[in-house]
C-alpha cells in the first residue's frame, strides 16, 4: 500500500479511547494551526518499556509526530507503536495488519493514527466513538492510483490512475487545492484535489523520487532521490508559485529515504535529509551549505524522519 495524508475540513471533536475502521487514507495538517490543539491524551494505562531495547521486533519503516516526546512508528512487524523515546515509555501497540506497515501519521483534529500497509488497506485508528470531523484524505498505491476519502464515513470520493505512477510518497499543499506526489517513475507532480487531475509534471528526475515535504507556507516542496555510489543522491527544493527547480543538495553516498523542512528560527531556513549510508544531514535553505551531519554506525538505512516545533527530532 502506498502513502497516506488528510486535510481538515471542520472543527475539531473530542473523543476518548481507539477503535479502527478501514478505508484508504493519510493524514496531514498545517503546522501552525498544530500548536494552537491541546496535547494527546491516550486514556489508556501506559507500559513501561524496560531499558533502551527495541520496541518493534523487525525494521522501523515510517514516523509521526504528535507533539515533543511523542511519536508513532510503524514497522514490518505489522503493528503500530506510540512511544514516549523522553521517558522510554511505551504508551500504546496496534495490531490488525497482515502484512508490513508502509507508513504512518497522525491527524491532529481527528486525533486519529492512521496506517498503510502492504496488505492493501490503510485503517484508522481512531480515539472514542463520537462521530469524527470532516477530513479529506489522499492515498497513494502501486496500482498506479492516487485515491481521495472521506474520513468520516471511509467513503472514496474520487480518483487518479496514471499508467507507471507507483506512488512513493503524497503531500497537502498548505491553503489551497494541491496535492504534491512523487513516484517510481521519477516523476514530480501537482493534483487538483477538486477533480483529481493533474495540474503539472515537474521535469523528470534522473532517479525515483523517494519522498516528498511541502513547505508551511505551501510555497516550496523538498524531493529526495534513489541514487547510488554518491550519483543521484540529492535531494531537490521545488518551487510550487514558479514551478522550478531551485536547489539540489549533495553530499550523501546512497540512496535518500527521508526529507523534511525543518521548524527553523529566524530568518534561516533549514532542511534535513536521512539516508542509507546511515547518516542524517541538516542544510541550509538557500546556500545549500550542509551544516550539521550525524552518521549512525551499523544503523542500517535511515528510513524515516521527524521533527518538532520545540527543535527536538526522531529518527
Amino acid at each position: 500500500m502506498g502513502k497516506l495524508f488528510s486535510k481538515n475540513k471542520g472543527p475539531k471533536h473530542q473523543a476518548q479511547g481507539f477503535d479502527s475502521i478501514e478505508g484508504g487514507m493519510k493524514s496531514r495538517s498545517n503546522r501552525h494551526e498544530e500548536s494552537r490543539h491541546g496535547k494527546y491524551d491516550a486514556g489508556v494505562p501506559a507500559e513501561i518499556h524496560a531499558g533502551n531495547g527495541p520496541v518493534h521486533s523487525d525494521s522501523v519503516v515510517s514516523l509521526a509526530k504528535i507533539q515533543p516526546g511523542l511519536c508513532l512508528s510503524g514497522s514490518k512487524d505489522k503493528t503500530i507503536v506510540l512511544y514516549d523515546y523522553h521517558n522510554h515509555r511505551l504508551e500504546d501497540r496496534w495490531t490488525g495488519h497482515d502484512r508490513e506497515i508502509t507508513k504512518v501519521c497522525y491527524g491532529i483534529h481527528c486525533r486519529g493514527v492512521f496506517s498503510a500497509s502492504r496488505d492493501k488497506t490503510v485503517k484508522l485508528w481512531h480515539r472514542g466513538h463520537a462521530s469524527p470531523i470532516r477530513d479529506l484524505l489522499c492515498s497513494g498505491s502501486r496500482d498506479n492510483t492516487l485515491k481521495l476519502w472521506d474520513v468520516e464515513t471511509g467513503q472514496f470520493l474520487r480518483e487518479n490512475k496514471t499508467s507507471r505512477n507507483l506512488v512513493t510518497d503524497v503531500k497537502f499543499v498548505a491553503d489551497s487545492h494541491l496535492l504534491v506526489q512523487t513516484g517510481e517513475d521519477k516523476e514530480v507532480r501537482l493534483f487538483d484535489t477538486r477533480t483529481m487531475s493533474i495540474t503539472h509534471n515537474f521535469p523528470r528526475k534522473q532517479y525515483i523520487q523517494m519522498c516528498c515535504d511541502v513547505s508551511p507556507d505551501g510555497n516550496y516542496c523538498l524531493t529526495c532521490s534513489n541514487g547510488f555510489g554518491g550519483n543521484g543522491c540529492e535531494a531537490t527544493l521545488w518551487d510550487l508559485r514558479s514551478l522550478q527547480i531551485i536547489q539540489e543538495y549533495h553530499g550523501h553516498s546512497e540512496a535518500l529515504e527521508s526529507c523534511i523542512f525543518l521548524p527553523s528560527p529566524g530568518d534561516r531556513p533549514l532542511l534535513a535529509t536521512s539516508s542509507r549510508d546511515c547518516s542524517v544531514r541538516v542544510w541550509d535553505q538557500n546556500s545549500r551549505a550542509c551544516i550539521a551531519q550525524c552518521t549512525i554506525s551499523c544503523s542500517g538505512p535511515l528510513t524515516s524522519l521527524i521533527a518538532y516545533e520545540d527543535n527536538s527530532s526522531y529518527y
